[in-house]
């Protein structure tokens, strides 16, 4: 079974989840202990046929985005996120690789050989590849909501007990951290599936929710989740001991922060300071970048298109301003050489300082 994620509540007065309906905003209830939040998504698993590497072989993580290029021009790349190897089949030429391919996602069969790259280097080629379906659907486990305060709404569908009064639609899981302040959320489409007196405290309920959830926050991210859901770090560079794959997990949490906060901008003529010891990849550039703009947590961007969106105000800053970035060869060391979808060498280091200049940043390097 999965574990609760748990919070004290005598300590904030309020719940650390709150299921609100997004309609009228009413909400259903709040606690403090939620079961299911935590999981591995579906994924997609590919045979890659007549495997060749090029460099490293893959096992193990592999990359938060892979792309595997067609050598037709006339089809794009197609994206695997958060992808993982468990290396070649045994007596086979043949790699499999796995990971959450939506709708840029690869078809169930492309033959003609394609090459696969992670952003910063080319992994290898094959010359066809299959998707392997799942033997069988898997059933998402509900998500259960311990020790739950409810409200008004939410207690008489209960009472009433009908099909239709325990379909709750679209709802959202607001997600606190210990100090109240929101964190994050998730939308689902969901209905009542059971209920029971919860041992969590008198006149609490244990609530059960079925229906069209969100894909289970990965297993990998859950140390980020519950460090973030005590609070936001007091003190920068937070991140710099996690692996790639765990910075882009703070990254994400950092900017989903920052989408439900209020920013006060600085004014014009400010001068920020970035330490750059710590950029040793793009998850790690953002979050230094953002909390050198705004402090310990702090986000200004997560991807170029995001960068200049905080560049143009509303995110902690004004137009214009210097950066003074130190250790600045760290990242120059590191992001000089990445790879568009399609394969295509690019800096990503000169792309953030064009688009720092453009914004109005007057940026200094040491």
């Amino acid at each position: 079974m999965m574990a609760d994620v748990q919070g004290d509540s005598a300590d904030r007065g309020h719940g650390r989840y709150r299921l609100t309906e997004t309609k009228h905003g009413c909400v259903w209830g709040e606690c403090d202990a939620v079961e299911g939040l935590f999981g591995e998504p579906r994924r997609g698993t590919y045979e890659l046929c007549g495997w060749t590497a090029e460099s490293v072989e893959p096992r193990g993580w592999v990359g938060s985005r892979v792309w595997l290029v067609p050598d037709d021009d006339a089809l794009d790349a197609w994206l695997l996120e958060d992808a993982e190897s468990p290396g070649r089949l045994l007596g086979a030429d043949s790699l499999v690789l796995n990971g959450l391919d939506d709708y840029e996602g690869p078809p169930e069969r492309h033959t003609g050989r394609v090459r696969v790259h992670d952003g910063h280097r080319w992994l290898g080629s094959c010359r066809e590849f299959v998707r392997v379906l799942p033997t069988a659907q898997q059933t998402a486990p509900p998500l259960v909501l311990r020790g739950l305060t409810q409200g008004d709404q939410l207690r008489a569908a209960l009472a009433k007990g009908t099909r239709r009064a325990l379909d709750l639609e679209e709802a959202a899981l607001e997600i606190h951290d210990d100090q109240g302040r929101p964190l994050t959320d998730r939308l689902l489409w969901t209905e009542v599936t059971a209920w029971r007196p919860s041992s969590h405290g008198t006149d609490l309920i244990d609530l059960e929710l079925g229906g069209e959830l969100f894909p289970p926050v990965p297993e990998h991210a859950r140390p980020i989740w519950e460090r973030w859901l005590v609070g936001p770090p007091d003190s920068v560079d937070a991140w710099a001991g996690l692996d790639t794959r765990r910075r882009g997990a703070w990254l994400d949490l950092v900017r989903e922060r920052a989408c439900r906060r209020a920013h006060r901008d600085r004014p014009a003529g400010h001068a920020y300071e970035l330490d750059g010891r710590h950029i040793t990849d793009e998850p790690g550039l953002y979050l230094a970048l953002g909390e050198a703009v705004n402090g310990p947590g702090g986000y200004f961007g997560g991807c170029l298109a995001a960068l200049d969106d905080c560049l143009r105000g509303t995110f902690g800053y004004t137009a214009p301003a210097t950066l003074l970035w130190r250790n600045a060869a760290t990242a120059r060391e590191h992001l000089s050489r990445t790879l568009t979808p399609e394969g295509q060498d690019y800096d990503l280091f000169t792309e953030i300082l064009g688009a720092l200049t453009e914004g109005g940043m007057h940026v200094t390097l040491a």
